[in-house]
């Protein structure tokens, strides 16, 4: 039986199990709605993060994230449908931060047409980046974990993982692949010190939903199914993300974590 200071994998159970400060993280999509608030809650934990993204401006913007004296933000600028751009910028974010702790895949991208009409370049661009992107995230970082016997990893998934959605195919498709190569990796790793979990958000106001939010018919209705009675927000994905990332978790592995007001339930 471990006491309070063993822990297996080498890692030391400190007296605040929720504690990561000093560790390393990289977040893929940091620069979007949901991964800027992740960004900043693993920030103000005390962890060095390297943000993953294609938008322009993207060093200048994460130089104003960075807490002085507690914790860097750095920007590397990588196109996720691009498999060597990747890997380039997956490398680079290593030698930023010198190793990687915790991994949060926060990429995604939404097209939306009838499913006898979506159109196989709008799929094969969905799928690269949302499920064959993660994929690859989660193999380059899990190769570093697992010599160091510990790491976390965290991907984004959807209640699409669990339903289908209308006009969205590729994404439904994309999302469900998410949660299972989790569970996949995690069936490999958890044994050896690596946890592999997802958050799977519900309706979340951003971007990407402001399309469904602004339709009379379908807001009222999905609003209704939600027993908390409101739309999420980025920040509700945090806590759930600090407590994956953490020594707190680390007997939970191959989870899809709903982040979704009780929706699932009903």
């Amino acid at each position: 039986m471990l006491n309070g200071n063993d822990k297996k994998g080498g890692e030391r159970m400190t007296s605040n199990p929720f504690d990561i400060s000093g560790k390393k993280a990289i977040i893929s999509g940091g620069a979007g709605d949901l991964g800027r608030s992740m960004v900043a809650a693993l920030r103000d934990a005390g962890v060095e993060v390297v943000v993953l993204d294609i938008i322009e401006n993207l060093h200048e913007k994460v130089n104003d994230w960075s807490i002085p004296d507690k914790a860097k933000v750095h920007g590397v600028k990588v196109n996720l449908a691009d498999r060597g751009d990747l890997a380039q910028g997956f490398d680079e974010a290593v030698r930023l931060l010198k190793t990687v702790d915790i991994l949060v895949n926060a990429q995604g991208i939404q097209r939306r047409h009838r499913a006898e009409e979506f159109p196989i370049s709008d799929w094969d661009e969905v799928i690269e980046i949302n499920l064959t992107s993660v994929f690859l995230l989660c193999q380059m970082a899990g190769r570093i974990m697992l010599t160091k016997g510990y790491g976390k990893i965290v991907n984004i998934a959807s209640m699409q993982s669990f339903t289908g959605g209308f006009t969205i195919p590729a994404y439904a498709a994309s999302k469900a692949g998410v949660a299972q190569i989790t569970k996949s990796f995690s069936n490999e790793w958890a044994s050896r010190g690596v946890t592999v979990n997802a958050i799977a958000p519900g309706y979340i106001d951003t971007k990407m939903t402001a399309a469904v939010k602004a339709d009379p018919v379908r807001y009222p209705r999905i609003l209704a199914r939600i027993p908390l009675g409101r739309w999420g927000t980025p920040e509700d994905l945090c806590g759930p993300l600090l407590f994956l990332c953490s020594p707190a978790s680390d007997y939970v592995s191959g989870v899809i974590f709903p982040v979704d007001g009780g929706m699932l339930g009903t």
